[in-house]
């Protein structure tokens, strides 16, 4: 889609990047996790590459081994960074003991360690999405560690 005076806004401003979850009033953590885990554009690409996505770690391995050709498309790119963020963020809460979703006063999403540690998947999903690194395994690997 070509809109020039949403490219040049580009230009002057760069991409939008983040995820914002707001709220009313308490969070539900359970329904906040399932909507974090939709990341639609990153299981359909996946899907199409033949990739399945079930949350696992080895998914995060399959994804690290796709050819990127998503970065062509400056359209999709950062909400396929984002994507990739809360994926490899579901990954982490669903697997690693004690990990859980947390959301800061602004709305954006971070992974909180046991340890205190807050992670920003969604800022590593749109380095991974733009340039592979750090890759998602990798993410997780130190991640999972401590």
């Amino acid at each position: 889609m070509n809109i020039p005076f949403l490219g040049n806004w580009r230009k002057r401003r760069g991409p939008a990047f983040g995820v914002a979850v707001l709220s009313d009033g308490a969070v539900d953590a359970e329904g906040v996790a399932e909507l974090l885990a939709e990341c639609d554009l990153l299981r359909s690409q996946a899907e199409l590459a033949g990739v399945e996505l079930d949350d696992s770690v080895a998914s995060l391995e399959a994804l690290d081994q796709l050819l990127p050709r998503w970065r062509d498309d400056e359209e999709s790119l950062p909400w396929l960074g984002n994507d990739a963020g809360l994926y490899v963020g579901t990954v982490i809460v669903r697997t690693v003991p004690g990990a859980v979703w947390q959301v800061w006063p602004n709305g954006h999403p971070v992974v909180l360690l046991p340890s205190g540690r807050e992670i920003d998947v969604v800022a590593s999903g749109q380095t991974w999405a733009s340039s592979g690194e750090p890759e998602l395994s990798q993410l997780y690997a130190e991640v999972s560690e401590g």
